[in-house]
């Protein structure tokens, strides 16, 4: 976990970010309302997923490299997107 904390790097944290706030952005526009909250949740998703994957023991997603970690990151964005307009609305 450790070795891909290191790997990730503060930029691409910035990037994980970034996608999160896109993907909550765009949710926002085509869901209607509550841009703060899906901004919110979008990061939350584009954050914890590749943590997650790499707490599993997914260390080929490190090996992927950015890109790689950025689309797991599009992913858990929009999981946890779709989660809450389910329970929310």
């Amino acid at each position: 976990m450790e070795g891909f904390l290191d790997a990730l790097g503060t930029v691409a944290l910035i990037l994980l970010v970034l996608v999160g706030l896109l993907a909550g952005w765009i949710a926002s526009v085509i869901a209607g309302g509550h841009r703060v909250r899906y901004m919110a949740l979008g990061v939350a998703g584009a954050v914890v997923l590749p943590f997650l994957l790499a707490a599993l023991g997914l260390g080929i997603l490190a090996a992927g490299g950015l890109l790689a970690i950025l689309a797991v990151a599009l992913i858990g964005a929009v999981i946890v997107l779709v989660v809450a307009k389910a329970v929310f609305d």
